[in-house]
């Protein structure tokens, strides 16, 4: 039979030691850092959580293994991450962002740029190696693909050509891991920057590796209300020189863009559902022992154990469709573009509805800080939010895909071919107003 939910004995494996860390090594001290009031510290205090991750591999799985990586295709990778997520959804958002900074070169980098980063990445033997990836702006990000040059990315990337370098100016907000351990930088970040000051979104974008103390950078950490265990910066570029070597995807950071956050679409619902998933386990328990002043557990009471079946049903469902949507762009590299979007937005919201759903289960016990309801609540208002706006970016992404002619409603669970291309891109922007 074609369709297979089982996992194979390698993936049990994988999410039982994915849990058995998350439990055990993750959870104290998620606790702990996410108490702290300072959001830089509350990342720092999580590298001896990250060091620990590095040695067992899970910082770099999903990179080839002919480069060092662990060669974990993406349905592995979403099976490690629920287990992180059920525990806390911050701290594996930086092993994302390693991902979303380092898997670009394997399409659009050199040969020599692979060598050089992917190696570093995977043979780094203190554990810390760190990968930014820098692309929303503080105007905002979602019309990336705007044909006017005043809108979508407007840090500047301006060629000296007689040094053999560009000089940066502007601004990027948001991006994560990018400040690195001690705000010095991440060992490299990859930031998407405009290198045609007249050319719109589809042809003046490009992307460059800006390494570890570039002179002319400076990092601002930003304060959340949640995911504390990771890091968001506002980095401010004024004058940074980047090597012309450490350029990539010229003209084409638009296409850049668009893959990043195709390949992210499941992972980001996965996190999602996991979040969910741990509300979820906790509200179960608590339903079968709290009897709420009665005689009974109240899941005996037909409300709570109709509303913990939508909630059950509601977690399958989406972590299925995130397990479809991996397989997808297993069999398609580069591929998925309106499934991710729709994969996302999907779990993004509805996995928000799901952490609400629980704390009617457990009442106003939810919002007492010693259980962790109120920690659930707030991870989960990230989802529809990060990682490329369900509202003003996902959306739009995958209604570029389905207006092209060769999609039909047959394309993804037939598993057919559907390459993307620029044609599919700028729905929804708005034009410019005279």
């Amino acid at each position: 039979m074609a369709v297979d939910f089982d996992l194979t004995p390698a993936q049990r494996k994988l999410k039982y030691e994915a849990r058995e860390f998350a439990h055990e090594v993750l959870r104290p001290a998620a606790a702990a850092a996410d108490a702290l009031a300072d959001p830089q510290q509350a990342f720092v205090a999580m590298r001896p959580v990250y060091e620990q991750a590095a040695a067992r591999g899970m910082t770099t799985m999903f990179l080839p293994k002919e480069y060092g990586g662990g060669g974990a295709s993406n349905v592995d990778f979403l099976i490690a991450i629920e287990e992180l997520c059920a525990v806390d959804p911050g701290f594996p958002t930086v092993l994302l962002v390693n991902g979303l900074a380092l898997l670009p070169l394997l399409t659009f980098g050199t040969e020599e740029q692979r060598e050089t980063w992917l190696r570093r990445a995977t043979g780094d033997e203190r554990g810390g190696f760190l990968a930014g990836w820098a692309v929303s702006e503080r105007g905002g990000t979602a019309n990336f693909d705007h044909p006017s040059p005043r809108a979508g990315i407007q840090l500047l990337a301006e060629h000296d050509r007689k040094r053999g370098e560009y000089v940066l100016h502007g601004e990027k907000h948001w991006p994560c891991n990018a400040g690195g351990w001690d705000l010095g930088g991440a060992d490299v970040t990859l930031c998407v920057v405009r290198t045609d000051r007249h050319g719109g979104g589809k042809e003046a974008l490009s992307a460059v590796l800006v390494e570890r103390g570039t002179p002319g950078v400076e990092y601002e950490v930003i304060d959340k209300i949640a995911h504390r265990t990771c890091q968001n910066v506002t980095m401010t570029f004024r004058g940074a020189r980047v090597p012309e070597t450490n350029l990539l995807a010229e003209g084409a950071g638009d296409l850049l863009i668009n893959q990043n956050f195709t390949w992210s679409g499941p992972i980001a619902g996965i996190a999602a559902v996991g979040v969910a998933r741990g509300a979820y386990e906790f509200t179960l328990k608590w339903a079968r022992t709290f009897t709420g002043g009665g005689s009974a557990p109240i899941i005996g009471h037909q409300a709570v154990g109709n509303l913990l079946t939508e909630i059950a049903s509601k977690i399958e469902a989406g972590r299925y469709f995130c397990w479809k949507t991996a397989h997808y762009m297993d069999a398609h590299p580069g591929q998925g573009h309106a499934l991710g979007g729709m994969n996302k937005t999907y779990c993004g919201d509805l996995m928000q509805s799901v952490v609400f759903d629980c704390m009617r289960v457990v009442g106003v016990n939810a919002l007492d800080r010693k259980f962790p309801m109120a920690k659930f609540y707030r991870e989960a208002a990230v989802f529809s939010l990060y990682d490329a706006g369900n509202l003003g970016m996902q959306r739009r992404r995958a209604w570029g895909v389905m207006a092209d002619r060769a999609f039909t409603p047959d394309t993804f669970v037939d598993g057919a071919a559907l390459p993307f291309t620029r044609s599919m891109e700028g729905y929804g922007v708005i034009a410019e107003q005279r």
